[in-house]
């Protein structure tokens, strides 16, 4: 189920403080409503509440549900039937008929499980999957660890390994990829540098926890004026010139020429 993202700072909202609905709004391109983690499980029914009532645009508003597991997965698509919403992120994706069974809802499969991380490629098969993000504080949890990350923000294997197979089951099967949050609020720079290296590797968007976040993710998928020079020298040079060539100390092949066409694609979104 192909989704071109409408930019890609999505941010996580939780839904039960809808008075911070339309800040997040403002703030990012994709907001998340979140009705798992986000949401202190006695206040789950006011968040629904919340969902349900609030003034969000559909086609760019995503609902995160609990996982099919969890006793509160009824009714929170229960709730959903009755209003505009019909994206979902679910929470602990697991396997393909988990995603299956949200019938006429587009997915965001959340994999931040061991069996989700394992079954990336047939999760991203299913007809109604249109993007798959992953999460490093759940699975290094669930696999009995306590850190994803080394002491300089660095992740660690595992969660390398991860990151890595989400996007690229992703794009094995032309979906969103999008990156996990950053924790860290005070480390800008931390965010900026897990960003510049999600769009560098081809991610499509970047999860935010904080509106402070969403401009430092625009900002890092945005290509630079340097990029941009490059990016026009070499297909410039690609017009009169077929097969492999050279300008200046690069050799250029049709992958240099596809990653040039992306990042004038991303300069002009």
């Amino acid at each position: 189920m192909e989704w071109v993202t409408p930019g890609p700072a999505f941010l996580f909202c939780p839904a039960d403080r809808p008075e911070r609905f339309a800040k997040a709004d403002a703030a990012a391109d994709v907001v998340i409503l979140d009705l798992e983690d986000g949401v202190a499980p006695e206040r789950r029914e006011q968040a629904r509440h919340h969902v349900r009532a609030a003034d969000l645009d559909p086609a760019t508003t995503i609902v995160r549900v609990n996982a099919v597991t969890s006793a509160e997965h009824d009714s929170d698509m229960a709730m959903l039937k009755d209003c505009a919403f019909r994206m979902v992120m679910l929470a602990k994706t697991s396997c393909a008929d988990e995603v299956l069974s949200l019938e006429g809802f587009g997915v965001v499969a959340l994999c931040e499980t061991p069996a989700g991380v394992a079954a990336a490629d047939e999760i991203a098969e299913c007809s109604n999957t249109m993007g798959l993000m992953w999460g490093a504080e759940d699975l290094v949890a669930a696999l009995g660890g306590y850190s994803s990350r080394h002491d300089d923000g660095s992740f660690r294997d595992v969660a390398r390994y991860a990151r890595a197979r989400i996007l690229v089951a992703a794009g094995a099967h032309h979906l969103c990829a999008l990156d996990a949050v950053y924790l860290n609020l005070g480390n800008l720079d931390g965010q900026r540098d897990q960003a510049l290296d999600a769009a560098a590797m081809g991610f499509s968007a970047s999860a935010c926890v904080h509106p402070s976040q969403a401009p430092i993710v625009r900002e890092a998928y945005r290509p630079t004026s340097a990029q941009i020079a490059w990016a026009r020298t070499i297909l410039e040079a690609s017009k009169d010139r077929g097969g492999v060539f050279r300008v200046g100390d690069v050799m250029v092949d049709e992958p240099v020429m596809t990653q040039a066409r992306q990042i004038m694609i991303r300069a002009s979104t």
